[in-house]
């Protein structure tokens, strides 16, 4: 499939910025980049072109993209709760964190409102996780405890070492039962007062952050810090966790395989993440196209 917009549209001109998730989006099912895709972000860096990921994952998790980089080298992570240096070795060079206070609050209200979730802490160096809570990648390094101990200023490491200098991240809460949609309005409904809530997965997990910690606003402070404007960034993203980036951003586009609210908050769609749809329309911007 070919990049589409509306027929008026006429042809974008250059960005300064394209911002792109990874999951669903640039990366193909597999996880890896495509070699149109490695070829197509050095093309918009050849052209002055600065390249962002804005991605869900932790910074952990980045080495899918840090070895196909090559200006771009700067990465939005944990759905803009930390900002990567993927050229220093995944160095986490901000944090915007979610307090402890309120991450105990929004344990306490899901386990009311929402029996049988289950919660991941994610911190700065590592995941901790409760025992209910599915099997993933599993960091040999985590704790397997209660979240509210998880959560606690007295915790530590296996050898005894405190937390402390690890903020969190975000929280991960997972239903087993629950419809993903339903599960994302009910914690907002009930804790929107303590956390950012969103989802990126097609289970009911959600992804909690600090209070207006979000892709869209991290993103914003590192455009701001480099004095580019939001009608000179592009981005594309696939799911809830995407849409504030996508309204923020002068120019969006959602992947064909989107989520349905992302492909009706968005007047350009492009291909999906198996017909490399990011490299479609940057190849597109390139030539005049788009």
């Amino acid at each position: 499939m070919s990049p589409s917009a509306r027929p008026e549209a006429a042809p974008l001109p250059l960005p300064r910025l394209i911002a792109t998730d990874l999951d669903g989006t640039l990366l193909q099912d597999d996880k890896s980049v495509s070699a149109r895709t490695v070829e197509a972000l050095a093309a918009a860096e050849k052209a002055g072109i600065e390249v962002f990921f804005v991605t869900g994952r932790p910074a952990r998790w980045m080495g899918v993209v840090s070895d196909h980089v090559h200006g771009h080298g700067l990465a939005i992570c944990a759905n803009g709760a930390a900002v990567v240096d993927l050229h220093r070795g995944g160095r986490i060079v901000k944090v915007r964190p979610l307090e402890r206070t309120d991450a105990m609050a929004v344990v306490e209200t899901l386990r009311r409102v929402a029996p049988g979730v289950s919660f991941a802490v994610e911190r700065s160096q590592g995941i901790h996780y409760e025992p209910a809570y599915p099997p993933f990648y599993l960091d040999p390094a985590a704790l397997t405890a209660p979240a509210e101990k998880l959560l606690s200023e007295a915790v530590t490491d296996g050898e005894g070492k405190p937390f402390a200098d690890q903020p969190v991240l975000k929280l991960l809460a997972h239903h087993p039962t629950q419809d993903p949609d339903e599960f994302l309005a009910l914690a907002r409904a009930g804790a929107a007062e303590h956390a950012q809530f969103t989802r990126s997965s097609p289970t009911a997990l959600l992804e909690i952050s600090g209070l207006g910690v979000s892709k869209a606003s991290t993103l914003a402070q590192c455009c701001a810090e480099r004095g580019i404007a939001p009608h000179e960034v592009i981005a594309f993203g696939d799911m809830p966790n995407d849409l504030e980036m996508l309204a923020w951003a002068g120019t969006s586009y959602a992947m064909a395989n989107a989520h349905p609210e992302v492909l009706a908050a968005t007047d350009r769609h492009t291909g999906s993440n198996r017909e490399d749809g990011v490299a479609a329309v940057i190849e597109g911007l390139l030539t005049g196209r788009s």
